[in-house]
């Protein structure tokens, strides 16, 4: 059984990823309580809070519908991520709980909760310059699949979307030539 100190004593090292994916599985197994996970991706070592939202992203993703009582925590936090590296991962699974695919009691929890917050970071993210490609992929993929409960969002996002592909990367260049043919 994986306490929170013997997880924060395991993340304090440099892990890979086959270490993040045999923790992933054992805290899966053992129900680890995701909310204290999800507190340590905020830890003050930015590297540790790294390796928590790294463990947090295949944990969630693996089975989201498992952790549904916890999504409104998840969401709640989101403004609060400073760190780079963790902003990826919370971008990522934000994409994922708001696409099709995702789970319906996924989809029926996030109908009940504001999430103009997660809206509003999600912009945040793609306008700021030193914010990583990845999120801001993930972050207009997420941002495209809210656009049919905030109307309002696919004119902006496009205008966001241009405006990044005039001197954007290969990964923006061809997200966004996607995400563009489907708005």
């Amino acid at each position: 059984m994986i306490t929170h100190a013997d997880l924060l004593k395991q993340i304090s090292n440099t892990i890979g990823k086959t270490k993040v994916l045999e923790l992933s599985r054992i805290l899966n197994e053992q129900q680890f309580a995701l909310r204290d996970l999800i507190d340590l991706t905020f830890y003050p070592d930015k590297n540790i809070a790294f390796r928590a939202a790294w463990i947090l992203e295949n944990i969630f993703l693996q089975n989201p519908a498992l952790y549904e009582p916890d999504l409104e925590y998840l969401v709640s936090r989101i403004k609060e991520v400073k760190y780079d590296s963790c902003k990826r991962h919370y971008a990522k699974i934000i994409m994922h709980i708001t696409g099709k695919k995702s789970p319906a009691i996924i989809q029926q929890k996030l109908q009940q909760l504001d999430l103009e917050p997660v809206v509003e970071q999600c912009f945040d993210w793609m306008i700021d310059p030193k914010v990583m490609v990845a999120v801001k992929v993930f972050a207009s993929e997420a941002l495209f699949n809210l656009r049919h409960r905030y109307p309002w969002i696919a004119e902006e996002l496009a205008n966001q979307i241009n405006f990044l592909m005039r001197n954007g990367t290969a990964a923006i260049q061809s997200r966004g030539k996607k995400l563009l043919s489907q708005l």
